[in-house]
């Protein structure tokens, strides 16, 4: 018998959001209403939008595989290119219809009856039998921890929420931070400013982007002729998979990587003393591998300095460094990163009155990246450890949302109201993981990063290749859960 049509609630319209509703809809699920907080889909390309944001993944392979677009304006593309793109597909996959935009979820609640009561900010509640997460990790700004934080009587934001109505023309600007954020906006910035100072708490391994812009008659080819994108497409992934490689631990492909680093800063940076400070001491792929073109030439104008040492405090009108040098600022912009696996944005109630924030917090682990015990129904898109490192996102987002709606069409065929993580096998996935996590660079715990919580957890990547990724998620079946009835 099979059970009734199941009412699902998907949070986030952003790449992963876009794809579940898609796969919902091609496994023959109608019922569902995506809630996104925003006025647009397209997640953190929408609600973004600082100076030079771009993705530092080709952007024919930033894209669903179901979706190609030939008419990329270049190799790798800026913000405004993808958000149309993601808004596009939102509307050509039928997906847009279910969406409700303007909607914040406030909470979540599992009822008596194994449904989940969603309030929201319009101030009504609903109840659905399933929720999907599908809140992007790069959304929540994490600031670093400064004395007299409130002190600065100067404008100041971070790249999160980027203020454009500041002119920083002839200004005294602080950034504050050196990783992926900050090597975007500083060549941007750079010309405009008076003075650009850059507070750099660790370097970061870069190598060069290398981008072009495609040519009319490329684009021409590439709607032509499909195969051509599809080949191109295909020599891109497999560049993007030596990756996974070169963060094995003194792999050969490794050293590879770091050597190539090197050579970029030897050849674009003109200072030995700056080349030396802009050189990781750390291996690569520890913390997050970058692309740029601009930002090591940015650092060679005479109006930019580099600092390389942390923020420690501030004052009414400038930064001061962790070895007291004052800074004076008119502006700080924080490029300081993101809350990772920010699962806490909103409270989750599960089992037994069961706190899911407090849970992640204590072990922000899932099942297989997609359930946590306690939290029947409750799945996360791209939960801990969900991601793969050497594809691009989109590659890891189809899989999760497809293993989802494969487990949601099973129940529904089979009469399934329920299911939850089986605790034996949550712990036993999670023990693999941990160890898998040890051989690599980000997860060795040599060194600090975002990747890793201060309880020396790696919940972000998977700690495999993409091959071992998907033979685990094409391999998932009911049998593997707890199956519940009310």
């Amino acid at each position: 018998m099979k059970a009734s049509i199941m009412n699902i609630a998907i949070i986030g319209a952003g790449p992963l959001g876009i794809a579940i509703g898609r796969e919902l809809l091609q496994q023959g699920f109608s019922g569902f209403t995506v809630f996104e907080k925003s006025a647009a889909a397209g997640g953190t390309w929408h609600v973004q939008d600082y100076p030079g944001l771009a993705c530092d993944v080709w952007a024919h392979s930033y894209t669903y595989s179901y979706a190609p677009n030939p008419d990329w304006s270049a190799a790798f593309v800026r913000q405004p290119e993808i958000e149309q793109y993601l808004q596009r597909c939102a509307r050509e996959f039928g997906v847009e219809p279910h969406i409700r935009f303007n909607t914040e979820v406030l909470s979540a609640t599992l009822g008596d009856d194994l449904r989940w009561t969603l309030q929201l900010g319009d101030g009504h509640a609903e109840v659905f039998d399933v929720v999907i997460n599908a809140m992007g990790n790069q959304y929540t700004p994490v600031y670093p921890p400064l004395e007299n934080a409130t002190a600065f009587k100067g404008e100041s934001w971070h790249s999160a929420r980027y203020n454009h109505h500041v002119d920083l023309a002839g200004k005294r600007v602080t950034v504050i931070g050196s990783a992926a954020a900050a090597i975007q906006i500083v060549p941007e910035i750079a010309p405009e400013v008076a003075h650009l100072t850059i507070l750099q708490r660790s370097p970061n391994w870069i190598v060069p982007r290398n981008n072009k812009a495609y040519p009319a008659w490329a684009k021409s080819l590439f709607r032509r002729m499909p195969a051509t994108l599809r080949l191109l497409r295909g020599i891109q992934g497999w560049l993007m998979n030596m990756v996974h490689g070169a963060v094995i631990m003194d792999s050969r492909r490794m050293r590879f990587f770091e050597n190539m680093g090197r050579k970029f800063i030897a050849s674009a940076i003109d200072d030995p003393a700056l080349q030396q400070a802009v050189t990781p001491d750390h291996r690569y792929g520890c913390k997050r591998p970058l692309v740029s073109d601009d930002f090591y030439p940015a650092l060679n104008r005479d109006n930019v300095t580099l600092l390389p040492e942390a923020a420690a405090g501030l004052t009414e009108d400038a930064v001061i460094s962790r070895s007291g040098k004052v800074i004076p600022s008119d502006v700080i912009i924080y490029c300081t990163g993101y809350k990772v696996l920010d699962f806490d944005r909103f409270p989750v109630t599960g089992m037994n009155g069961q706190s899911f924030a407090q849970q992640m917090q204590q072990a922000p682990m899932a099942y297989k990246g997609i359930l946590v015990p306690g939290f029947p129904n409750y799945f996360l898109g791209m939960g801990p450890n969900a991601v793969v490192l050497s594809v691009s996102y989109f590659k890891s987002a189809e899989a999760n949302a497809a293993c989802i709606v494969r487990l949601l069409r099973a129940m529904r065929d089979q009469g399934v109201q329920a299911i939850d993580a089986k605790p034996s096998l949550f712990e036993s996935y999670n023990s693999w993981v941990g160890k898998q996590c040890k051989q690599f660079a980000w997860g060795s715990g040599t060194c600090q990063n975002y990747y890793t919580d201060a309880a020396g957890h790696s919940p972000f990547l998977y700690p495999d290749d993409y091959a071992s990724f998907m033979k685990m998620r094409d391999a998932i079946t009911l049998d593997e859960f707890t199956r519940l009835q009310h």
